[in-house]
C-alpha cells in the first residue's frame, strides 16, 4: 500500500489519475499567473497612459495582447499541450484560436462601421448644421 492509496490520500487531494491527462504543477500555474497579471497590465497602461496616440492601433495591440493571453490560459490553466490526450487538446486550441480570431476581428469591424455610419460627426459647426 502506498502513501497515495490511503484512505486519506483522496482528501488531501493526492489522487493521481492515468487518464493521459496532463496535469499542472505549482511552477505551470505560478508561471500562467505572471504571464497573466503581466498580459493585462501592460494593456492596461498602454490605454491609461495614452502612450500610442493611434487609438486603432492601441485597440489592435490590445487586441493581440488578449489573444496572447487566452493562449496562456489555455496552455497553462486547461494543460491544452500535444502531451495531453494524444495532442488532441491541441486541435481544440487551434480551433478555439481561429474562433477566437474570427471574432475579435469580427467585432472590431462591425464596430468601426457602426460609428463610421452611425455617429453623426462631432465638431462644433457640423452640429450647428444638424437639424
Amino acid at each position: 500500500m502506498t502513501a497515495h492509496d490511503t484512505p486519506n490520500a483522496a482528501a488531501h487531494g493526492d489522487t493521481h489519475h492515468d487518464d493521459g491527462a496532463a496535469h499542472g504543477s505549482r511552477r505551470d500555474y505560478i508561471v500562467g499567473f505572471v504571464l497573466s497579471v503581466i498580459l493585462t497590465a501592460i494593456p492596461f497602461w498602454l490605454v491609461m497612459s495614452g502612450t500610442i496616440e493611434n487609438k486603432q492601433v492601441t485597440a489592435f495591440i490590445v487586441m493581440a495582447f488578449a489573444l496572447v493571453q487566452i493562449v496562456v490560459h489555455m496552455v497553462y490553466f486547461l494543460h491544452m499541450n500535444s502531451k495531453s490526450e494524444g495532442g488532441w487538446t491541441v486541435m481544440a486550441m487551434i480551433f478555439t484560436v481561429i474562433v477566437i480570431v474570427i471574432a475579435l476581428s469580427g467585432s472590431l469591424w462591425v464596430m468601426y462601421h457602426l460609428n463610421t455610419n452611425m455617429m453623426p460627426t462631432m465638431s462644433p459647426e457640423a452640429m450647428k448644421n444638424m437639424p
